[in-house]
């Protein structure tokens, strides 16, 4: 366990002084004389006002819009919380903006939308789109995200991805790329358990599809996704079975479970049905479905991933929003396509196999190696920015969510390499 815990009180007093909030803007030209005011408003900043009104693509080189993400709410599952509403999802979505800016060197609005209607949100979102670069959707409920992000992703000709769904199944699909490695699993072998069957399962469950995983059982509330069952909506039908089986027979001989679920939703007695080796991420969080000491103790063989930042092996979505957006929009991707957040999670589970830079083990106060206790990278090693955001950008070009043309590869690692702090 960490030995690290925090009061109510100081979290606090931690988002109120010595100022409130999280976040602030910053000004990035000087304004500290008549002519430096008549450049950064009127008269001269007519001139790229009428330049953007002749070339759109313009706003790119004369604002803020290259560098700045919108995140955006309706607070309507807000981490475990549920639907809390948008004002009190703000403390998160101004946390995300930390997060952006921290690990990617992104700019970033937090917007917290107040409806839960879809169309009053998209035509909301599609309004205010031209002043961002990117759109970062989160802790939007099933299934409404689903349709958010399909018709915004439509609409509009910049990035929009729904973090809670895309995050977590890059970030889990690169554990378990690396969890098969190290038990000599083969993908298209894998019989894997998705419990719960909400927006994060469904796409973890459709990216695990695209490494070539066949054989998925998904449950729910009410038990397995089944053919049989006339309760299921289209996005739960994509991963139903053909026939109902009892809930032992789901678990026997598994080689991967993964809950996205709540506490207790699959017990002991489940992973002890499963394969040898089993690769076990219980990611209910901040309490998973089973504590890592009791998987542990009941499966010394397992490889245990969970959500939390006290174990080892945390599917944390830092690993991949930042990135993701970053080479996305360096090269002005119009869509994140599956090829990239395939591209990411392989980078992911390329980086975890090489050698640790020293500064990780001396500030996680451990040797860290390739191995059953680490099969994903730290959120602090410097070297995700390059890694991550390049292996994104060179996949939008190469499938063509970007047109740019001669774009320079190794230029641009230089560049990422810059926005790590010392």
């Amino acid at each position: 366990m960490s030995k690290f815990t925090v009061t109510d009180q100081e979290a606090l007093d931690y988002h109120q002084f010595p100022q409130s909030g999280k976040i602030s803007v910053e000004i990035t030209k000087p304004v500290a004389t008549q002519k430096d005011l008549s450049l950064a408003y009127t008269p001269g900043v007519a001139v790229p006002c009428l330049a953007i009104e002749k070339n759109p693509d313009d706003a790119y080189k004369y604002t803020a819009k290259s560098n700045l993400v919108a995140v955006i709410s309706n607070g309507t599952a807000v981490l475990g919380l549920g639907n809390i509403g948008a004002l009190a999802s703000k403390p998160v979505m101004e946390g995300k903006g930390v997060l952006f800016k921290s690990f990617s060197g992104l700019d970033s609005f937090d917007i917290e939308v107040d409806t839960e209607d879809v169309d009053r949100f998209c035509s909301t979102v599609s309004a205010i789109a031209p002043t961002f670069g990117g759109i970062n959707l989160e802790d939007i409920k099933a299934p409404e995200c689903f349709e958010i992000e399909k018709r915004l992703v439509e609409e509009l000709d910049i990035p929009v991805m729904h973090d809670d769904q895309h995050g977590t199944a890059v970030i889990s699909s690169a554990a378990i790329i690396n969890a098969s490695k190290i038990t000599n699993k083969k993908l298209q072998n894998l019989k894997i358990v998705v419990v719960g069957a909400g927006a994060a399962a469904i796409s973890c469950s459709r990216l695990y599809r695209h490494m070539g995983v066949k054989d998925i059982y998904m449950l729910d509330s009410k038990g397995l996704i089944h053919s049989g069952r006339e309760d299921l909506n289209k996005y739960k039908t994509e991963f139903s079975v053909n026939h109902n089986i009892s809930h032992n027979d789901i678990f026997k001989d598994a080689d991967v479970v993964v809950g996205l679920s709540k506490p207790g939703s699959f017990c002991i007695e489940d992973v002890k049905l499963m394969a040898e080796n089993p690769i076990i991420f219980t990611l209910a969080n901040p309490t998973p479905e089973i504590f890592p000491q009791e998987t542990k103790k009941a499966r010394p063989d397992a490889i245990i991933a969970t959500g939390r930042s006290d174990f080892d092996n945390q599917v944390n979505n830092v690993l991949g929003f930042p990135f993701i957006f970053r080479g996305a929009m360096d090269v002005r991707a119009k869509k994140i396509n599956i090829e990239m957040k395939m591209a990411a999670a392989e980078a992911l589970a390329e980086l975890t196999q090489k050698d640790v830079p020293e500064y990780l083990n001396k500030l996680y106060d451990k040797k860290i190696k390739f191995g059953k206790d680490y099969i994903i990278p730290k959120p602090f090693d410097k070297r995700l920015v390059v890694e991550i955001s390049s292996a994104v950008a060179k996949a939008a070009i190469e499938s063509g969510s970007s047109t740019m043309k001669d774009f320079n590869m190794k230029e641009y690692k230089k560049e990422l390499a810059t926005l790590i702090k010392e």
